[in-house]
């Protein structure tokens, strides 16, 4: 079943598969920590690979239980799922704790929006393993409260992320996620994956510390309008090449405020810098290639489908490239009831 408004005959619990989302115009910075309100808005891509599968049962233990991967999460892990889960309950007015368990087929924490795909899944199962329906805006705007990307995993394809007005509560109601027009638009995503191991400085620490200390963050922040702007005008008339080239923009201006820090962070490896001259040869080639960073080393290229296996083909020949993956415009979240996976 999809994320509509219908409501769920569910007794023990729901099972829910969401995918992660590389964003176009990055989401960076939060003017609201505990309601995870952005400084400005943001634009992605849903993808049809690395998705999450979070089963939510409830009423079968005394306490939360929270298992990721087949293993018990870490503390910072349960401290998060737990903390969205009696959000959940508030909303639902229920009482009962629940168990979760959760597959993610995306390297978590390795800036390839591990987080967004398994908030997104977590929102969706457990609101309906607690019989509790809501419409896809409101399932966005509670999935932005355990991840802020999580909200635009809600919806397939590509989808923009609304920052949310000034004063609450219309800053709150105001901040969701929402499909973006795209016609027949699908280009491929080619990830290259420099390092799938987690990173040193979570991509939180690293959002608040670069808006705290970084001279080139406002004046980043402030250029975000136009550039939706601009992107969603090329996503509707199919323009490639306008696509990429604000993307690629966007994401290395994001990296250059972070590295402006005080101190810097810099989550760019050599292997990175690789796939970017690799882009860049590409096009001198007459390849339109693209390239997008997330808050990790890995790449993310954006290319023709026609051009895919070339482009994948130039950036798994280099040395600190472990892997290649093809992505295409994916499915938005999915709920199915019942406690089995």
């Amino acid at each position: 079943m999809s994320t509509d408004a219908t409501t769920l005959d569910i007794e023990t619990g729901a099972t829910a598969v969401a995918h992660p989302n590389m964003a176009l115009i990055k989401y960076w910075g939060k003017r609201d920590r505990d309601l995870i309100l952005p400084v400005t808005g943001s634009l992605s891509m849903t993808l049809d690979i690395f998705p999450t599968t979070t089963r939510v049962r409830v009423g079968e233990q005394e306490a939360d239980t929270i298992a990721l991967d087949g293993r018990p999460a870490d503390e910072v892990t349960t401290r998060r799922v737990t903390g969205f889960l009696r959000l959940v309950r508030d909303i639902t007015g229920r009482h009962e704790a629940a168990a979760v368990d959760s597959v993610n087929s995306v390297p978590t924490g390795a800036g390839l929006a591990s987080s967004a795909s398994g908030f997104a899944a977590l929102a969706a199962a457990a609101c309906a393993a607690y019989d509790h329906s809501l419409t896809p805006r409101e399932l966005s705007r509670l999935a932005r409260r355990g991840s802020g990307s999580a909200c635009r995993s809600v919806f397939g394809d590509f989808v923009v992320w609304h920052p949310g007005g000034s004063r609450p509560p219309r800053d709150d109601l105001g901040s969701y996620a929402e499909p973006v027009p795209a016609g027949d638009f699908d280009p491929a995503m080619v990830i290259a994956i420099v390092d799938g191991g987690g990173k040193a400085v979570s991509s939180r620490k690293a959002m608040q510390h670069t808006v705290e200390t970084s001279p080139f963050y406002l004046p980043w922040a402030a250029g975000i309008a136009a550039d939706l702007e601009r992107m969603r005008a090329a996503i509707g008339r199919g323009d490639l090449q306008e696509v990429g080239r604000i993307a690629e923009h966007n994401a290395l201006s994001m990296h250059a405020t972070m590295l402006a820090a005080r101190p810097a962070v810099r989550y760019l490896q050599a292997g990175t810098l690789a796939v970017l001259d690799a882009v860049a040869a590409l096009r001198t080639g007459g390849i339109d290639a693209y390239a997008t960073i997330d808050a990790g080393p890995n790449v993310a290229v954006l290319c023709d489908p026609r051009d895919e296996i070339r482009v994948a083909r130039a950036v798994s020949e280099l040395p600190d490239v472990s892997a290649t993956h093809i992505a295409h415009r994916g499915p938005g979240t999915t709920v199915t009831p019942g406690a089995a996976a």
